[in-house]
């Protein structure tokens, strides 16, 4: 059993991650469309500051899943490669 055998497995796993770290990052960008910086001062505006610190609140709690599957990405994506110059560095030889 070679190593191009593996190929189709890994390439339907990093497809799988690659699509939840992109769906990850068009939902940061859905939540933070309506984010402001604004500095807000006095207590006028309390239902602004509470909307922003919301957005702020689901931002950083998406953080590390977003860290997490694009790391996992770059893993899934160098392993691949890494194969493939394997495997074409043997049929050289």
């Amino acid at each position: 059993m070679t190593v191009m055998n593996y190929l189709p497995t890994l390439l339907i796993v990093w497809a799988v991650i690659t699509v939840c770290f992109l769906l990850l990052l068009a939902y940061r960008s859905q939540i933070t469309r309506y984010e402001e910086d604004q500095l807000f001062l006095n207590g006028e505006n309390n239902a602004e500051a509470q909307q922003q610190h919301d957005i702020v609140r689901k931002v950083n709690r998406i953080a590390p899943l977003v860290r997490l599957f694009g790391g996992a990405t770059t893993l899934a994506t160098l392993s691949i490669a890494g194969l493939w110059l394997y495997d074409a560095w043997q049929r050289l030889r």
